[in-house]
């Protein structure tokens, strides 16, 4: 077997010297071996479920002596960057409560250490996973000696057998060899180090005992070697002693029944009047009024320093009232005793709430007499109610045992306390919103519209807008809202465990009707309800609630109305403010909270919405009745205003895709209609109106995913127009030719190629003179093409693409024709006078474009 590492001496000697450069005092380490610590996950049932990766540690046991007590310590050491033992973490051996060995390691090398000090209780204990059993049960039987020994007791063992262990411990104690004498010589005797001394007591005799032993063998005229006839004369009269005691007993069975039965009569009534004393004392005990607290709960002082003894009093009072009502003496027995403890409840409740409506509002005015609470010029002040909480929580447990002795009366100081906070909130929340709006940066904004020359809007780098007063505003008080009405909660007595969020402010939104918010939580559903006694209690909690809060949401209300205002934009950001803020804290934040905020995000929609409406207006009355001359002034202020939204997006971008699809929308049709004024420039509007609106919103479109799908529905309009206004110049150049083509087409319907030369005006003279006709003067005729597209056209960029689209739609369309004109006139294709007429065509295209070029 290898060997343990609790024999390294030299490891030992590591430990000391690690312990000894971060320890002042000395220590003696008393064992240390090399263990593997990992750590577990607690699963269900509290147990260990798996383990993390192991990391290499040595456990060492250390004792330290301190005048006469010597403290015991079980030190864990790691290895540096060096390989040099460090000391890790310590723990006391006093704290030690559990000695567990993991189930789940079917080796069972693996064991924890629990101790009643750590600081969390939630946080799986290290796990320490040892070479095998031996050093496993060698180290554990150490640790639970050490307690022994030092402590007087040992920790609690789980996972495995102490009988079991002991027994471990006796066969693998090292044993040690000596030389003893004997008649024969000296030989080898193997003792165990733990036994060796402990069997020399054992074996030593005084003189004093072997001479009374021997006095003892003596009178029965035995020898001191005759110890098996001792033994049977001792054996036999024990057996007459036990015959003749049993004799005895049967002789005397009447006596003793009668003196048992006095007996037992006296036990029983000492008992019994042991118990009615016991009683009587208690009695006694919860019926006598003690004079100090009489005198607290009548007329005591409920200022600070005297509420220890007022505590003191009403758990007394509580308490005697609880153990009068549970006793099961007669009502005729305590009628007066009750009476006096029911007006004794009465007074100090009388008292305390007397006391506590009067402290409530007092408390906020001296805070309301302080400007310094609130912010000033040039100075914002964020509202602070700590000092405020804490004195509030010296009544906390007065309120409690109001509750109990009568609940009836929270309901007015949680009124006047409603009312006090309600009006120091409100001035808070004003005070800030009126210093937010006077020490703003933010001036009106020029944000682009669609009326006026369109170069006087320009996109601006937005730097300090109305946006950040709205995100001071939601940052500072809606935290403070949660916190008070948690903290509304639990001091007033609620039996509730947290705020329930509201999930049916969307359902039924005040703001959007026009109608005042109330600020209130909504019943929970689920789990959530049983954080709530009761309905009643949910009821009551809800109207606290509205008290407490009520008209505190006019304030964000203003500000949200005077940031759009300045800049109807910045309800872009302000949304994204509301809403990264309603989803992040939707676990934590109470109902009211949910409500106001949804009405925040529903207001800033409208007003936004607003906007877009007025944008979508100016766009739609748009002067319909004149020609339309180049492109449309909205669509280059649409591309200015889109880069500057782009720029106020702050999280959810919703909002600002909605109004890119309300305004693109409305900026298509209002193009479709204005095109429409003059049938003959229909194409040549749109077109131009498409490129513009793909050339100005190029770069959004390849970061934006709303605008690229109207970019890719005006590039598909735009090909359209193209494709349209191209067919129409070519066919107004080539009529007769693609006529003649038209009219073939409809004749193949009804009869064969073969047939169509022998009919009316389709005979192969009739089809030279339209050829001829068509295609005499060709250079001049794809001049005029050209001067067609150029005079239409006011964006000259266009003309370049406009013109090479043109080009290869003729081309197309005529090679389309010479294929259907080589099934009905087969002589005339091939290289004959057909041929001719493409080459030439092909040719006149080509110089034609290099001297427009």
């Amino acid at each position: 077997m290898a060997r343990s590492s609790a024999d390294d001496m030299e490891l030992k000697r590591s430990c000391e010297g690690g312990i000894m450069a971060k320890e002042k005092d000395r220590e003696t380490v008393v064992m240390c071996m090399r263990v593997a610590k990992g750590r577990g996950v607690w699963g269900k049932a509290g147990k260990l479920a798996s383990r993390h990766m192991a990391k290499p540690r040595v456990l060492a046991i250390t004792t330290k002596a301190k005048g006469q007590r010597t403290k015991a310590f079980v030190r864990v050491l790691k290895y540096s960057n060096g390989g040099v033992l460090e000391p890790a973490k310590v723990y006391k051996m006093k704290h030690l409560s559990k000695v567990e060995v993991v189930q789940n390691d079917p080796s069972g090398c693996t064991f924890l250490l629990g101790f009643d000090n750590l600081r969390s209780q939630s946080v799986s204990p290290p796990q320490w996973t040892m070479r095998n059993k031996d050093d496993r049960n060698r180290l554990l039987m150490c640790i639970l000696n050490m307690c022994k020994e030092i402590l007087g007791g040992i920790p609690k063992v789980v996972g495995m057998d102490i009988v079991e262990m002991a027994m471990w411990a006796k066969e693998n104690t090292p044993v040690k060899v000596t030389q003893v004498s004997t008649k024969d010589g000296p030989i080898e005797s193997v003792v165990g180090e733990a036994d060796s001394q402990v069997a020399v007591e054992k074996d030593l005799v005084s003189q004093a005992e072997e001479e009374d032993i021997e006095a003892l063998l003596g009178t029965y005229v035995i020898a001191i070697g005759e110890a098996e006839a001792f033994s049977e004369r001792m054996k036999r009269e024990l057996v007459a002693l036990e015959s003749a005691n049993v004799y005895a007993l049967m002789e005397t069975e009447s006596v003793v029944e009668e003196i048992e039965w006095r007996n037992n009569r006296l036990e029983l009534q000492s008992d019994s009047n042991v118990a009615l004393i016991d009683e009587l004392d208690k009695l006694l005990v919860f019926l006598q009024i003690p004079p100090e607290y009489e005198a607290s709960l009548t007329g005591g002082s409920f200022d600070e320093g005297n509420m220890v003894k007022n505590i003191e009093a009403c758990d007394w009072l509580t308490s005697a009232i609880k153990n009068l009502e549970a006793s099961n003496l007669d009502p005729v027995y305590v009628r007066e005793k009750r009476a006096e403890f029911v007006l004794l409840k009465c007074t100090f409740v009388r008292r305390a709430s007397e006391f506590l409506r009067n402290y409530f509002p007092s408390l906020i005015d001296f805070m309301l007499n302080d400007k310094g609470n609130f912010s000033q010029r040039g100075q914002l002040q964020r509202p602070d109610h700590a000092d405020m909480r804490y004195k509030c929580r010296t009544y906390a447990r007065l309120l409690q045992h109001i509750k109990s002795l009568d609940k009836s009366c929270l309901t007015p100081l949680r009124k006047a306390y409603c009312h006090s906070l309600n009006l120091l909130i409100r001035r808070e929340a004003r005070e800030f919103s009126n210093e937010l709006r006077a020490g703003s940066k933010a001036s009106k904004s020029s944000t682009p519209l669609f009326e006026g020359p369109a170069s006087a809007n320009q996109p601006i780098n937005i730097t300090d807008t109305s946006a950040d007063a709205y995100c001071k505003m939601i940052t500072v008080f809606i935290p403070l809202l949660v916190d008070e009405s948690s903290f509304f909660a639990h001091f007033m007595c609620f039996d509730v465990s947290a705020l329930a969020p509201s999930d049916e402010s969307d359902n039924k939104n005040p703001v959007a009707e026009g109608k005042s918010t109330s600020l209130s939580i909504s019943e929970p559903s689920g789990s959530s309800a049983k954080s709530i006694n009761s309905t009643a209690e949910l009821g009551v909690l809800n109207q606290c609630l509205q008290e407490l809060l009520d008209g505190i949401q006019e304030d964000f209300y203003a500000l949200v109305d005077w940031a759009f205002k300045l800049d109807p934009l910045s309800c872009i950001s302000m949304h994204g403010i509301t809403d990264r803020y309603l989803s992040g804290q939707k676990a934590e934040v109470a109902g009211y909270v949910h409500v106001l905020l949804d009405d925040l995000e529903t207001r800033i929609s409208i007003l936004f919405s607003r906007f877009v409406d007025d944008a979508c207006y100016q766009i739609e009355k748009y002067e319909r009745n004149v020609r339309q001359v180049g492109v449309v002034p909205y669509i280059p202020r649409f591309s200015q205003l889109a880069a500057r939204m782009e720029q106020y997006i702050n999280g959810s971008r919703d909002l600002v895709d909605q109004a890119y699809t309300k305004i693109v929308t409305i900026m298509f049709v209002t193009l479709e209609k204005i095109a429409q004024v003059e049938p003959k420039y229909v194409d040549i509007v749109l077109l131009e109106n498409y490129a513009a609106f793909q050339h100005s919103l190029y770069d959004l479109a390849n970061v934006v995913p709303t605008l690229a799908k109207y970019y890719h529905q005006a590039s598909e309009a735009y090909e359209q127009a193209c494709s349209r206004h191209i067919n129409l110049v070519i066919y107004i150049h080539f009529e007769k030719l693609f006529q003649f083509a038209r009219k073939i087409e409809e004749l193949m319907y009804n009869m064969s190629p073969e047939e169509i030369p022998f009919q009316v005006g389709m005979s192969k003279v009739d089809f030279r003179k339209m050829l001829k006709s068509s295609l005499s003067g060709l250079d001049k005729t794809i001049n005029a093409m050209y001067r067609k597209l150029q005079k239409n056209i006011t964006a000259e960029e266009l003309l370049p693409s406009l013109w090479e689209k043109c080009k290869k739609e003729f081309l197309d369309k005529y090679a389309t024709f010479l294929k259907l004109i080589s099934k009905i006139y087969p002589s005339e294709t091939g290289w004959g006078r057909l041929g001719h007429q493409k080459r030439r065509g092909n040719r006149v295209l080509v110089e034609s474009n290099k001297v427009i070029i």
